[in-house]
């Protein structure tokens, strides 16, 4: 038995949570994540760039000589 009181309270949370509409702190959630800027993709795959740029050279001219289907 008592199993109706605790399904009663459950519900009771469930409700609340389904129809609140909890404040939201838009500074607190900035300052979590950070405000600062991200860096663009270009920026940060630039090392890997030149590394890399001598196989892509390759490749291209690789996809050139290709036929074409």
């Amino acid at each position: 038995m008592g199993r109706g009181r605790a399904k009663a309270k459950q519900t009771k949370v469930a409700r609340e949570l389904k129809y609140s509409s909890p404040t939201m702190d838009l500074d607190a959630l900035q300052r979590e994540i950070g405000s600062g800027t991200a860096p663009s993709d270009d920026e940060e795959y630039d090392e890997y760039d030149s590394y890399y740029s001598s196989y892509a050279s390759k490749d291209d001219e690789a996809d050139e000589d290709a036929p074409r289907r």
